[in-house]
């Protein structure tokens, strides 16, 4: 599959702009659509210097929190896998820890009120240390767990940590073994392999360069250590589009995408949240997902739209600088190429549950039952009041959201097998306002309708 050339002629257009507008000593991107690269190109030497090697597709860089996903990927395929509970307390696994009460979901999702970093020196630019020495160096909450949004380095510490206790080997090889092997992503390492673009800070009032560090951030390291490459990353795009080659089951993934913790700045809209390890983004209500990353010498971005699948991935080996251009590629894509409407088609196998579509009421609530394309129920408008989906589940249905979400739906028919009563969370549902011929909790008053 490929974009027009006009498109790719606008898309390494926008991309040489940020390089030369933002002072970026070089640049890599790709957009990934159904599953495939569609486009990626570079800007810039990887020295930032005019006789420089050029970068390409295929150069490294560092690509920070968006180490975070894998580790969060992992957890997640420890807990399919019976291993643990999301709402297992961190102590349950690693006792040693002095919040043992925090749970795996809450480190997961930022919740948890641990410090943001660690206590000593700037771990993204000193040498690492232990897990032991971490512990030993202090670490306490700053919140109280489970009460709101505060990003934690830390966090994503002590998930490296519990993935390494779990299966037995460094959270690296576990990553390595089981998701960057099964996917294909060679180029995806924990120390960068050439080619790879050196961390480069700019001068902000100077056209001049200063070398960031590189080093093994150790026990941090589950916080930011990865290296990819912008063909590399597009896999993990399509990973989160729902490519997940049996990495991990597409249940899961969508369990992952649910926004969990609002990324909340008082006294303005929220547009971010956090769902498990993976960043969300509201946008005049198109979803995307993905996560950013930073590490003294690179900034990184990896995002796909949810509604469409289409993603993209970006990488700089800059400290700072950064403008819009990763919002923007998706955007070109979408303006000039949108993805074509799913086809309707009809589906001879929703008769058997035809006699459940229309009118129901709950109480004097009117709603509209009807069948959805994916084989479950719409109970009135999904997103408004308490209208939600429901997909099948057994001989019943369970919500997918809102104020249903995860709860049992059951029809129960009269004796000639007409449905007569919706049982969803205790609530009744009757053909008719206080249907007088069905069951209703509290019963029916002597005189009716008057």
């Amino acid at each position: 599959m490929t974009l027009d050339a006009t498109t790719s002629a606008a898309l390494t257009r926008r991309l040489a702009v940020e390089q030369s507008t933002h002072r970026l000593p070089s640049v890599a991107a790709a957009v990934v659509r159904q599953g495939e690269i569609v486009w990626s190109d570079a800007a810039g030497n990887l020295d930032g210097r005019a006789s420089g090697e050029p970068a390409t597709p295929d150069t490294q860089y560092r690509i920070g929190s968006i180490s975070k996903t894998f580790v969060a990927v992992e957890v997640m395929r420890l807990r399919d896998e019976g291993r643990l509970a999301i709402g297992d307390t961190i102590g349950t696994h690693l006792p040693e820890v002095p919040f043992g009460h925090v749970t795996i979901a809450q480190l997961l999702t930022h919740t948890s009120g641990l410090q943001a970093e660690n206590d000593g020196d700037w771990w993204e630019r000193s040498p690492g240390s232990s897990w032991a020495d971490l512990l030993a160096s202090g670490a306490a909450l700053r919140a109280t767990p489970g009460t709101g949004f505060h990003y934690s380095n830390l966090g994503y510490a002590v998930l490296g940590e519990l993935v390494a206790r779990l299966r037995d080997r460094p959270w690296q090889d576990a990553v390595r073994d089981g998701i960057l092997t099964p996917l294909g992503m060679h180029r995806t390492t924990t120390r960068p392999e050439a080619p790879a673009a050196p961390g480069l800070a700019v001068h902000p009032l100077a056209d001049l360069l200063h070398v960031e560090p590189e080093h093994d951030a150790v026990a941090m390291s589950p916080a930011g250590q990865l290296w990819s490459t912008a063909e590399d990353l597009s896999t993990w795009a399509a990973f989160l589009a729902g490519r997940t080659q049996g990495v991990l089951a597409e249940s899961t993934l969508r369990e992952m995408l649910r926004p969990v913790a609002v990324a909340d700045v008082p006294g303005a809209a929220w547009v971010g949240a956090h769902g498990l390890g993976w960043q969300m983004w509201n946008v005049e209500g198109r979803r995307y997902a993905g996560h950013g990353g930073s590490m003294p010498g690179f900034l990184a971005g990896l995002r796909v739209d949810l509604e469409s699948g289409d993603g993209v991935v970006l990488m700089t080996n800059a400290t700072s600088g950064l403008g819009t251009v990763t919002p923007d590629l998706l955007e070109i894509v979408r303006e000039r190429e949108p993805v074509a409407p799913t086809p309707w088609h009809a589906d001879p196998s929703q008769a058997d549950d035809l006699d459940l579509v229309g009118p129901w009421y709950w109480g004097t609530y009117a709603f509209t039952l009807a069948l959805g394309a994916d084989g479950g129920l719409r109970l009135g408008e999904p997103g408004q009041g308490r209208g939600a989906r429901f997909r099948r589940d057994g001989a019943g249905w369970t919500g997918l959201e809102g104020y249903y979400r995860g709860e049992p739906l059951t029809v129960e028919r009269d004796a000639d097998g007409r449905p007569e009563r919706l049982v969803l969370a205790s609530f009744v549902f009757t053909r008719t306002p206080y249907d007088p011929a069905v069951e209703t909790p509290g019963g029916i008053d002597a005189a009716g309708w008057h």
